[in-house]
C-alpha cells in the first residue's frame, strides 16, 4: 500500500513544481530613477482567464503556464503593455501615460469633484472636500456648489429641498445608498434629509440612463452615495451647527477596529429648531420647527487573503416637523374632521381659525452587503446584497390627513467576469423587489403591494486608447407594470489628447406614487382628482421614457494652468407620464399623458484654475421641458429655463499640521420661470405668468486649525432674496384660495450660520 502512495506522489511531483513556476515583477509608471510604482494594475495572460493585480508596492506574482506567453499589463491612463514571457522570470515592466490626465481635477490638492475621462457613462463624483464647501447638513444640501444638480424648494411650508437632474424631479432620478434603492416611495418627499452629510463619504451623479444592474426605475440618470467606511474614518469625529434662524445640530462617529478583519463604526446624528421665523411677516412659519434623531450602526468586514469582503448596516430614525401658522398648538388647534379626498368637505371654518400641520416620520432599514472576488481571478467575482425597511409617516395638513407605511424588501445577485481578457468584461445577475405600501388620504384607502423579479446582463469593452462601451439589457416581471425588457447603451471616444466624446440611450420605466411624491398638494384647497384609465396603480398606467444623450469633456492647459471644459445635451421621451396638472388653482388632477412630453437640457461648464490654488467653475444651462396638458402644451411650470451658475474657491497653502485657511464663494442665477395659472383666482389671489429672475449668493470661510481641529462660518441667500407671497391666501387658510405649492425663490431671507469639526485620526 505504502509503494503505491509512494509512486503516485512521484508521478504528482513534475504537477507540484509545474505550479509553483511562477512570473513575478513590480509595475512602474515610467523608466526613470524616480518612477512610482503602480498599486491596482491588472497583469493576466492574453486569451486566459488567469490575472492579478499588483499590490500596494506595485509587484505581482502570477503562475506561468507553457500554453500562453503573452502578458498584458494594463492600468487606466497609461498604455497597455504586451510581454512575451517563454520561462518564469523577474521583470520590471514600464508603462508609458496613454493621456496626462485619467481625471479632472477641479481642486489642485484634493480631488473634490473628478470627471472621468475613459468611462463610457456620464459620472461626475463628488466627494466629501467637495461637500465641506457650504453648510451641507444633509444630501438635499449637497449639491449647493455642484451644476450638475439643482435645488429647489417643494412648497412655502416644509422648507423640504427637491433635486432635479436634465429638468426632472427626483422621482425620476435613481437614488441609492452604496447601490442599494433608497429614497424611493414613502420617503421621496423627504427621504434626502434623513442622510446626514458628515455621513456621505462621496457621491457619483450619472447623467442619461444608468446602468441595468441598478434597476429599471432610472429615466434621467441616477445619483449613488457612499457613506463612510469604519476602516478609514476617523476614531473620532464631532461636528456642531448653529444658525441664526434656530437650527441646531450634532453629528457624532466613534469608529473602532475590532481584529485585522473587523471594524465597526456608531453614527449618531440629532438636530431641532424650536424658534419661530415670520420674516415677511404672513402669519406662516418660514421654515417648520422640528427634531430628527438618526442612528446608524455599520459593520465591516474584509480578509484580503480568502477575497471576502462584507457590510452590514442597521438604521433607526425618528423624524418631527411642524408647520402652519405661527401661532399653531397642535395640542389645541389641530382639526380632526373626516373630510373627503377632494376636499369639498372639509370642515365649515371661518378665517379666524388657526391652520396647522405635523408629519411625523419614523424609519428602521438594515442592509446586508457581500463580495467575494477570487484570489487568483481577481477580475471574477460575486456579490450580494440585501435591504429591508419599514417606513412609516403620520401627518394632516389642516383638515386632511395622509398616513402611509412602506415596508420595503431588495435583494440581488451579481456575478463579474471577463471575456477572454481583462478588456472584455460582463456582468450579470438577479434581482428581486417587495413594497407593501399602506396609503390612506384622509378617509381613501390606497393601499397596493408591489413585486417584480428581474435578470439583466451587462457587456462592457475597455480600450483606453480610442473606444470603450456598455450594452446592457435587463428584462423583469413585475405584478403591476407586467413583464417588460429595459435597455441601456453608453459608448465613449477618444478623438484626441484628452478629449472624451460619449453617446448613450437607455429607457425607464416605473410606478408613480402620486401622493407620496406631491405631498405639498395637502397644504393646500385645491381639489384631488384622479382621472384614471383602469392601470394598476391608482387606475394609472406606468410611466415609459427614453433618454438619449451626448456630452463631449476635453482638457487643457493655459498659462501653465489645467483647466476642463464640458458640453452635454440630452432628451427625454415620454411614451406615458402622469401628468399632475395644476393649472386650475382650483384643483390638481392628475391623468396620463395624451400627446407628448419631453424634457431637453443643455449645459455647458468650465472648470479652471485662475491662479495658484485659486479654482473657478462656472456653467450655462437651458431647459425646454414641454408636456401636453388638457389645456394645451405648457412649459414645466416653476422651472427657470436659464440658469447660470459661478463658483469659486482658494486655499492657503497648508502646513505640516494641516493649518490653513479656506475660501468658497458661489452665485445661482436664475431666469424667469412659468407660474401655474391662478386667473381664475379673485384678482388679490392671482400671480403673474411668470416669476421674476434673481439670483442667489453663498458664501463659507474656514479656518482649520491642524489636522483634528477646524471651525466655519457662512452665509446663505447674501443677497436677501424673498419670494414676497409664497402662501396665497394666507389671510384665509381654510378659504377656497389657499395654497402653499406655487414656489419659485427663497422664503427665507439672509441666514448666517457657524459650526466646528473635531476628529481624532
Amino acid at each position: 500500500m505504502n509503494k503505491y502512495i509512494v509512486v503516485l506522489l512521484l508521478c504528482m511531483l513534475p504537477y507540484f513544481s509545474y505550479s509553483q513556476e511562477k512570473v513575478e515583477g513590480v509595475v512602474f509608471d515610467s523608466d526613470a530613477s524616480n518612477a512610482l510604482s503602480l498599486s491596482g494594475a491588472n497583469v493576466y495572460w492574453q486569451d486566459s482567464q488567469t490575472g492579478v493585480v499588483t499590490d500596494f508596492d506595485g509587484k505581482f506574482s502570477i503562475p506561468y503556464f507553457k500554453e500562453f506567453n503573452r502578458l498584458i499589463i494594463s492600468y487606466v491612463g497609461f498604455e497597455s503593455d504586451t510581454l512575451t514571457i517563454n520561462a518564469p522570470k523577474t521583470i520590471r515592466v514600464n508603462l508609458k501615460p496613454s493621456n496626462e490626465l485619467n481625471e479632472v481635477v477641479v481642486q489642485q490638492e484634493r480631488d473634490a469633484i473628478q470627471k472621468t475621462y475613459f468611462s463610457p457613462q456620464n459620472v461626475i463624483t463628488v466627494n466629501s472636500d467637495e461637500l465641506l464647501k457650504a453648510a451641507c447638513c444633509n444630501l438635499a444640501e449637497s449639491f449647493e456648489t455642484n451644476p450638475a444638480i439643482d435645488v429647489n424648494l417643494s412648497d412655502g411650508l416644509t422648507g423640504t429641498k427637491q433635486i432635479q437632474m436634465l429638468g426632472l424631479t427626483s422621482p425620476y432620478l435613481l437614488i441609492t445608498q452604496e447601490n442599494i434603492p433608497m429614497v424611493r416611495g414613502a420617503s421621496q418627499a423627504y427621504g434626502l434629509t434623513f442622510t446626514p452629510g458628515t455621513w456621505i463619504e462621496s457621491i457619483q451623479i450619472t447623467k442619461g440612463a444608468g446602468s441595468v444592474v441598478n434597476g429599471y426605475e432610472s429615466i434621467s440618470g441616477q445619483i449613488n452615495t457612499e457613506l463612510v467606511k469604519p476602516l478609514t474614518d476617523n476614531a473620532v469625529f464631532v461636528n456642531g451647527y448653529a444658525n441664526q434662524n434656530g437650527r441646531y445640530e450634532l453629528n457624532t462617529h466613534f469608529n473602532k477596529k475590532l481584529t485585522d478583519k473587523l471594524s465597526t463604526g456608531l453614527y449618531i446624528h440629532g438636530n431641532t429648531r424650536t424658534q419661530k421665523e415670520d420674516n415677511n411677516e404672513d402669519g406662516f412659519l418660514d421654515a417648520p420647527l422640528g427634531e430628527q434623531i438618526n442612528v446608524m450602526n455599520r459593520w465591516q468586514y474584509q480578509n484580503p487573503e480568502t477575497g471576502f469582503v462584507s457590510f452590514l448596516n442597521v438604521r433607526f430614525l425618528n423624524d418631527e416637523k411642524q408647520v402652519g401658522q405661527v401661532d399653531f398648538n397642535p395640542n389645541t388647534d389641530r382639526v380632526d374632521n373626516g373630510g373627503s379626498l377632494s376636499g369639498a368637505e372639509g370642515p365649515a371654518l371661518s378665517g379666524a381659525e388657526v391652520w396647522g400641520s405635523e408629519i411625523n416620520s419614523r424609519r428602521f432599514d438594515t442592509s446586508l452587503k457581500l463580495g467575494y472576488v477570487f484570489p487568483e481571478l481577481p477580475f471574477q467575482s460575486f456579490g450580494f446584497q440585501s435591504a429591508y425597511s419599514l417606513h412609516k409617516q403620520d401627518s394632516y395638513f389642516g383638515f386632511r390627513t395622509y398616513d402611509i407605511s412602506h415596508e420595503s424588501i431588495y435583494s440581488s445577485l451579481l456575478f463579474n467576469s471577463i471575456i477572454g481578457d481583462t478588456r472584455n468584461k460582463f456582468k450579470t445577475g438577479i434581482s428581486f423587489a417587495y413594497d407593501g405600501y399602506d396609503e390612506v388620504v384622509t378617509t381613501d384607502d390606497y393601499s397596493r403591494e408591489d413585486r417584480s423579479v428581474g435578470a439583466f446582463l451587462e457587456y462592457s469593452y475597455e480600450n483606453l486608447e480610442k473606444v470603450s462601451l456598455t450594452a446592457g439589457l435587463r428584462v423583469d416581471n413585475h405584478n403591476r407594470l407586467g413583464t417588460f425588457v429595459t435597455p441601456r447603451f453608453h459608448i465613449r471616444y477618444t478623438p484626441w489628447e484628452r478629449g472624451s466624446l460619449r453617446g448613450s440611450f437607455g429607457r425607464g420605466k416605473r410606478a408613480a406614487n402620486i401622493f407620496a411624491e406631491n405631498q405639498q398638494l395637502f397644504a393646500s384647497a385645491r381639489q384631488i382628482n384622479i382621472a384614471g384609465s383602469g392601470g394598476n396603480v391608482y387606475g394609472l398606467e406606468p410611466e415609459d421614457a427614453w433618454n438619449y444623450g451626448v456630452s463631449f469633456l476635453q482638457g487643457f492647459s493655459f498659462l501653465n494652468k489645467k483647466g476642463d471644459i464640458s458640453l452635454d445635451y440630452y432628451i427625454t421621451d415620454f411614451e406615458n407620464q402622469v401628468v399632475v396638472d395644476w393649472e386650475n388653482p382650483q384643483e390638481v388632477s392628475f391623468y396620463n399623458l395624451e400627446g407628448e412630453s419631453s424634457a431637453k437640457s443643455f449645459q455647458v461648464e468650465l472648470n479652471y484654475e485662475l491662479l495658484t490654488r485659486l479654482n473657478f467653475r462656472t456653467s450655462y444651462k437651458f431647459y425646454d421641458v414641454s408636456t401636453d396638458y388638457k389645456s394645451g402644451n405648457l412649459q414645466k411650470p416653476l422651472q427657470a429655463q436659464h440658469r447660470f451658475f459661478v463658483n469659486l474657491g482658494y486655499e492657503t497653502v497648508a502646513k505640516d499640521n494641516g493649518a490653513q485657511w479656506k475660501f468658497d464663494y458661489t452665485l445661482h442665477s436664475f431666469g424667469e420661470a412659468r407660474l401655474p395659472d391662478t386667473s381664475a383666482n379673485p384678482v388679490e389671489y392671482q400671480l403673474p405668468a411668470f416669476s421674476p429672475t434673481y439670483n442667489l449668493m453663498n458664501a463659507q470661510v474656514t479656518k482649520v486649525f491642524s489636522n483634528s481641529f477646524e471651525v466655519y462660518v457662512g452665509g446663505e441667500n447674501l443677497s436677501d432674496v424673498q419670494q414676497t407671497n409664497p402662501v396665497l391666501g394666507a389671510d384665509n387658510p381654510f378659504g377656497p384660495n389657499f395654497d402653499t405649492t406655487i414656489v419659485y425663490a427663497p422664503i427665507m431671507g439672509r441666514m448666517f450660520y457657524g459650526g466646528f469639526r473635531f476628529k481624532i485620526l
